[in-house]
């Protein structure tokens, strides 16, 4: 099974990179073809990394302690419920869920826009597979979730007290629908700029995607503020702490352009800002997890410091 994980991580990331290259391969030469084999490859993805991720999951309820990940996070006095929130409670497990939330929104994207303006669509994949090809290849050969370790231990270190409440069964899912989903608006900004598409289309298609991650970073601060407070009392929020804030900066930014964004739709106005304000929104949302995992601050919300702050 283990291995199985593996060659699903790995298989997802040659198909992203083919994803990338078939989808501007594809534009440029007129060849739809290419393009639709693209859009097929970004489903794959999907499949593959969901795979990835019953196959963890299955190694975390069945604690399978040969695993570094399982040993690290989980061990066998873990009720059932926590043994599957350990499944984003370390670097390895929670970039495969990124991971998988950003295939998730690349194929509804796909699916939304088979047929549509052949012009921009291209161009916005290449963009999503790029992100993809760089968050995939970390966990496929740097932060591997399905590392082996030399021997097998009899019992694992746990999950650390402080995330074992219920408010982490859903504050981290919906932060990563705000945090990742902040990438399709993105996404669509890429493809006007490379396209050459740069009329009001490209923000009809993104303004209910910017909205959509909105809510769900809205609602991801507001339960880890919560979770923060009946855990550590710190004045009912957490204002204060260097990744929480992380977390709220690209809040402001998103909350710019969804703002902005009527205005060019109604008035034509504000067209170089609107797209300043989405990369600055993704440049945030990235910034926002090196600072997460690079070990450069102290914080019991960050990860414990590893090689791969430098490629963030």
């Amino acid at each position: 099974m283990v291995e199985t994980g593996s060659i699903s991580i790995f298989l997802a990331f040659i198909i992203s990179i083919y994803v990338l290259v078939a989808s501007v391969y594809g534009v440029r030469t007129k060849k739809w073809d290419f393009v639709k084999s693209a859009e097929n490859g970004a489903i794959a993805v999907l499949v593959l990394l969901i795979i990835a991720t019953i196959v963890l999951l299955n190694s975390l309820l069945n604690l399978d302690f040969s695993l570094k990940y399982v040993a690290l996070n989980t061990s066998t006095d873990l009720a059932t419920i926590y043994r599957i929130t350990s499944l984003w409670a370390g670097q390895a497990g929670s970039l495969l869920l990124w991971c998988l939330v950003l295939s998730i929104y690349t194929a509804v994207v796909v699916i939304q826009s088979r047929n549509k303006d052949r012009k921009l669509m291209p161009y916005v994949l290449a963009t999503l597979a790029t992100v993809s090809i760089f968050f995939i290849g970390i966990i496929a050969f740097v932060e591997s979730p399905f590392e082996k370790l030399p021997f097998t231990p009899i019992e694992g270190r746990g999950l650390n007290p402080i995330l074992q409440n219920g408010y982490m069964a859903i504050h981290p899912l919906t932060l990563y629908f705000g945090y990742v989903g902040v990438t399709v608006p993105f996404a669509f900004g890429m493809g006007a700029l490379l396209s050459g598409q740069l009329g009001d289309a490209w923000i009809r298609y993104s303004r209910k995607w910017a909205l959509f991650a909105w809510t769900f970073l809205s609602i991801g601060l507001l339960l880890g503020a919560r979770w923060a407070y009946l855990e550590l009392g710190w004045g009912g929020y957490w204002a204060w702490d260097p990744v929480e804030n992380a977390a709220f900066m690209p809040w402001l930014a998103a909350t710019a352009f969804i703002h902005s964004v009527m205005i060019q739709e109604k008035k034509g106005m504000l067209k170089k800002w609107n797209m300043s304000l989405i990369i600055i929104t993704f440049f945030l949302s990235i910034f926002g997890t090196f600072i997460t995992r690079s070990g450069i601050i102290s914080s019991v919300h960050s990860f414990a410091q590893s090689d791969i702050g430098p490629l963030f």
